[in-house]
């Protein structure tokens, strides 16, 4: 519904082009906005006019008109003064709040539209009646983008995000959840991942200086058509889970470089509880310590070279060697071997998913 801080700079407006004073009550005749601010409202005139079955009628020197949201009674706006041009003016009035009416009403059906788009809660038939209804195009270039803040309903930064897209009419802002922002964007025809990319960077670095917030984006996949969409939300969601998991140092991910952290993603729970008991009889990655995680992180960093790990992590290249071989007798691996390192690599992607995935349920 319109705010009567619109409906109140509404009229303002109109006083100050027509020099008419206007009031606005509800059906019950409560104030709602008025130019007169110490006018008293003509209760009884305002509830006898509500029920006739007139539009607009003279009432006390005064133009009563009714103001109708989809044939239903909505508001009453009296135009002070009877003459001619007091009912012209008040008719105009009249026009301006149900335009008003009908572009807020549009806005918030669009919203709840893109919502259930994005959840899957349409029929296939009744994502594309209601896009035409809404004057949505169905059939062009958009993607998602998921933006997590790092408090719940930071109302800063969905404004900076409004901010930067709320004044295009075919890009779409909303929310599902109270720490997600979410971006649907339509795209140019010679526009792609690279300006994606740098969109997101873009809303990062804004959000994050601004809004004072430290936020994730994640994005999906380019689709054509508007029953796609969905599916670019649930891309940018798991590149989201993801990031969290495999990526931490990436405050951008997209769900198109991904890798093999997305088949990690995917395989379910007692899988990789199998295949972790298949690769070590003894002791697994998440139960090494902290010295021992950062040589392995470091060695694979280096791309198994022994000679520069051990000079970036400031020991003797035999220390290093010392500490590979120790734990080769703990896990049964050797990662200097470039299949078991494969192996081991994958493993402790493997132990990250499960963590997160007990952390989440």
């Amino acid at each position: 519904m319109v705010s009567s801080q619109i409906l109140q700079n509404t009229l303002d407006e109109l006083n100050t082009i027509t020099r008419v004073d206007f009031i606005l009550t509800d059906i019950h005749a409560n104030l709602i906005a008025s130019t007169l601010p110490d006018e008293e409202v003509q209760e009884n005139a305002i509830l006898q006019f509500a029920e006739s079955p007139a539009d607009s009628q003279v009432v006390q020197g005064a133009h009563f008109f009714k103001v109708f949201d989809d044939k239903k009674l909505e508001f009453i706006l009296i135009a002070q003064g009877a003459s001619k041009d007091a009912y012209m003016l008040g008719r105009v009035a009249v026009s301006q709040i149900q335009n008003l009416i009908i572009a807020y009403k549009e806005r918030f059906d669009k919203n709840n539209y893109i919502q259930n788009l994005l959840l899957d809660n349409l029929l296939s038939i009744d994502i594309y009646n209601r896009a035409r209804k809404l004057h949505i195009d169905t059939e062009v270039r958009r993607i998602v983008y998921v933006i997590e803040t790092k408090y719940e309903k930071d109302n800063a930064a969905m404004e900076i995000v409004k901010g930067l897209f709320g004044s295009k009419p075919r890009d779409f802002i909303t929310a599902v959840d109270e720490k997600s922002i979410i971006l649907v964007q339509e795209l140019k025809e010679n526009e792609g991942y690279d300006e994606v990319e740098q969109t997101a960077h873009t809303l990062r670095d804004m959000l994050n200086s601004e809004a004072m917030s430290s936020v994730k984006i994640a994005y999906g996949t380019i689709v054509d058509e508007i029953r796609q969409v969905s599916r670019s939300y649930k891309e940018a969601r798991m590149a989201l889970d993801v990031g969290k998991i495999f990526y931490t140092e990436k405050a951008v991910i997209a769900y198109n470089t991904l890798g093999i952290g997305r088949l990690i993603y995917q395989l379910p729970l007692p899988l990789c509880e199998m295949f972790m008991k298949e690769v070590f009889t003894a002791e697994t990655p998440d139960s090494f310590d902290d010295e021992t995680l950062a040589t392995i992180n470091k060695f694979f960093d280096n791309n198994l070279n022994v000679s520069e790990t051990a000079r970036q992590l400031y020991i003797h290249r035999n220390t290093l060697v010392y500490r590979l071989e120790k734990l080769q007798k703990s896990t049964g691996l050797d990662i200097r071997v470039f299949e078991d390192a494969m192996t081991f690599k994958i493993a402790m992607m493997v132990v990250n998913y499960m963590k997160f995935m007990e952390q989440k349920s």
